[in-house]
């Protein structure tokens, strides 16, 4: 027994952690989106947070009391960030996410433009934030034409003191406010506190032009590079704008309009033309054309009819149709891609770990060198107001916001493109990932292969019909999920009472058997068949072998086609360097062989699920390996590979949230497009990279030696920063 005290501990101890997404409105600079990542993860009731500049979402998971572990969060931010808003955006408990989607009339959380609220009585405008900053600019520039008077040859020395000194607070209040606000927290190393240190030493040293320069060049580079932000930030938004705002509920009483989240398993929900499909489902009424392009990236619409199953977030373009939600909202399709995009964030790349880290180190060192250069050259020279002048304009050259802000937003760019395109990258580190593929490894059935097998020849033992053969097999097969089970049981004719079977049981890459009527049929492989101590021959195709009570039945033989792009896609593969490509299965050798054939690759047959891990547990030894998957016994593989891409269409819902990448229309050419995107994003992060160093180097250089003014300094560096926020943005609009 446990006393208490014991199991209050114990209880505190398997207390479910809790995570939640919060929204950040206000989040202007990436750097500061990192200090408050930084910040929270050094707290002991944080067990992980990570910042996603540009979707300004907070993910963090407490290990502590949920309220007060909330509070105190929500106190840290506006701590590290005074002019943020935190808003709270959904809870995640466990493995299982429940969005409580909190719409807004502008950009939610997740990036999408809604016209209603609910959750949170908090109203947001896309706009809101540009008009915020055209008010700011405009105070700054009655600041400046205070400076230009100042200047008039009629103005008193006393009087132009006071002009330069409110024009210097009107241009530079919204720097001079940040850096205020952010006095109690210490923290004070990001570009405000920068450019206020340099136009402030400027203003002492008597250089007014300078520091009035470097203020008004500032803003509208900070003002240029927000505009370039949002528009990205927009763009991925209509890529991805598929939620649903409403579901038409059939009732006793007619149709009534609700939110997704109200829709329940088994409940019936009309769609007009024009709508978005709110639920998966079946469709029980109508017919229609559906526009899939948005969730498997497919250009040309899908005919659907009574029987067929249809996916969230599909655009009904015709006719009117009912459907039968066959899942929750919070389980659909369209939920599960909004949450792999939401947290795509949390999964950075190399690159973006390595900015992060250089950044916290390169700010209060070039800092630190700027002190330097004005003592040390002061002292050497004499002239300490012209090393000053100096060491302020090397300061200016000092924030890294070009590379903390283009970077990830590389990243968040190329993944909302994928998505675009049916392919759902669940993190910046997979993307980087793709770029370094040696070895592709690809399960047959529903990967390479259609996974819709036909029967082709019934091969009866002596004593038995070929309709007998299909019959047994079928009575074996009725209770499994398998597509050749389905098979099997979709061409058998002759009927039978399913009430009848007293016992079934499925053993993964072997078969099945189960008792009908007291008698024992084995449906399955030659490896189960082998067990039997029964007899069969080999055939070069797919098959099932069929027993009952121990004596040999039959063969059917399955025909399973091989997918269109499926022998372009090994080729392109090659020629983009992948060493090898391997097939692994469980079905015979002939089977697997005729399909390697065809395919020009090397491939493994009647492999079982352990099999399938140690292989790429081998090949991992010899390069980065990708593993592409689609069923059930596919998890634990797609988990163990370097990198796990699943076929999400048709594929199982373990497969999919146990890989890294997911394909959602089930052509394998999709993972030629995601490799040819992350070696387009990994070139255009090398770029601003080299590009933002290589500027900043030569712009420290020469402001060490006195060449640049500061002006130009300012200048160029919010240039650097705009030009590779606008280069990252190419991603969107590039054809892969």
């Amino acid at each position: 027994r446990l006393c208490r005290r014991d199991l209050t501990t114990w209880r505190s101890e398997r207390r479910e952690k809790v995570s939640k997404i919060y929204i950040l409105e206000g989040l202007a600079c990436a750097n500061c989106a990192q200090k408050i990542a930084d910040r929270l993860n050094k707290q002991p009731w944080v067990e992980n947070a990570s910042v996603n500049f540009a979707s300004k979402t907070l993910s963090v998971t407490f290990c502590g009391d949920e309220h007060e572990s909330e509070q105190k969060c929500i106190e840290l931010v506006r701590t590290v960030e005074p002019d943020v808003e935190v808003i709270e955006k959904g809870k995640l408990h466990g493995a299982h996410h429940s969005h409580e989607h909190t719409h807004h009339d502008g950009e939610c959380g997740c990036g999408h433009e809604h016209g209603h609220e609910h959750g949170h009585n908090h109203s947001h405008d896309h706009s809101h934030g540009e008009k915020a900053e055209i008010k700011d600019l405009a105070i700054s520039a009655a600041g400046l034409v205070l400076f230009g008077l100042s200047y008039l040859p009629i103005m008193p020395f006393a009087l132009k003191m006071v002009l330069l000194f409110v024009g210097y607070i009107l241009t530079a209040h919204e720097i001079i406010l940040s850096v205020v606000k952010k006095l109690k927290s210490f923290d004070l190393f990001d570009e405000n506190f920068l450019m206020l240190v340099a136009s402030l030493g400027a203003m002492i040293i008597g250089e007014y032009p300078e520091a009035f320069a470097v203020i008004v060049f500032y803003e509208i580079g900070e003002f240029c590079q927000n505009l370039a932000v949002r528009r990205s930030r927009k763009s991925i938004s209509s890529l991805m704008d598929i939620r649903p705002d409403k579901a038409r509920l059939i009732t006793e009483n007619g149709a009534i309009t609700v939110p997704p989240e109200q829709v329940n398993i088994g409940d019936v929900i009309e769609i007009l033309p024009g709508e978005k499909i709110p639920l998966d489902g079946e469709l029980v009424f109508g017919e229609s054309s559906i526009d899939t392009s948005a969730i498997t990236g497919e250009s040309v619409p899908r005919e659907v009819f009574v029987g067929d199953s249809v996916l969230s977030g599909c655009i009904n373009k015709t006719g009117v149709i009912r459907i039968r939600a066959q899942r929750l909202f919070g389980d659909s399709t369209v939920s599960k891609i909004l949450e792999l995009l939401e947290n795509s964030g949390e999964k950075k790349a190399k690159s973006e770990n390595f900015i992060t880290k250089f950044a916290r180190i390169y700010t209060p060192a070039v800092v630190g060198a700027a002190v330097l250069l004005a003592i040390i050259g002061g002292i050497i020279s004499g002239d300490f107001a012209a090393w000053v002048y100096r060491a302020l304009t090397f300061l200016m050259v000092s924030c890294p916001c070009a590379l903390v802000l283009s970077i990830p937003l590389s990243y968040f760019s190329a993944i909302g493109a994928s998505a675009s395109r049916g392919i759902l990258v669940k993190g910046g580190n997979y993307l980087e990932a793709l770029c370094k593929i040696d070895n592709i490894l690809f399960d047959k059935t529903g990967t390479l292969t259609t996974g819709s097998f036909n029967i082709g020849e019934i091969y009866p033992n002596d004593g038995y019909t070929k309709d007998e053969v299909l019959l047994l097999a079928a009575i074996a097969e009725s209770r499994s999920t398998h597509p050749i089970a389905r098979s099997v049981c979709n061409a058998n004719k002759l009927k039978f009472d399913e009430r009848r079977i007293s016992r079934y049981a499925e053993k993964s890459s072997f078969g099945v058997t189960a008792v009908y009527d007291g008698n024992t049929i084995v449906a399955g492989s030659a490896k189960i068949m082998s067990e039997l101590n029964i007899t069969v021959r080999d055939y070069s195709c797919a098959v099932v072998h069929v027993a009952q009570n121990g004596k040999f039945v039959g063969t059917i033989c399955l025909v399973d086609d091989i997918k269109a792009d499926a022998k372009q896609t090994v080729d392109e593969l090659k020629s983009n360097g992948v060493s090898k490509i391997v097939m692994l299965t469980g079905d015979n050798d002939s089977a697997a062989k005729a399909v390697a054939d065809k395919l020009k690759i090397d491939y493994h047959a009647q492999l079982l699920p352990q099999d399938k891990v140690k292989y790429v547990e081998r090949y991992a030894k010899e390069g980065k390996t990708a593993f592409v998957g689609d069923g059930i016994n596919d998890a634990p593989v797609l988990s163990m590979a370097d990198i796990g891409i699943a076929m999400g269409k048709a594929g199982s819902d373990s497969a999919i949230e146990a890989a890294d990448v997911v394909l959602m229309n089930d052509k394998p050419s999709l993972i030629c497009k995601a490799m040819k995107i992350a070696r387009r994003t990994k070139l255009i992060v090398t770029e601003n990279i080299v590009f933002a160093l290589g500027v900043k180097l030569i712009i420290l250089l020469l402001s060490a030696f006195g060449i640049v003014q500061m002006w130009l300094a300012v200048l160029a560096d919010v240039c650097v920063a705009l030009i590779a926020v606008l280069n990252a943005m190419r991603l969107l609009k590039m054809k892969y």
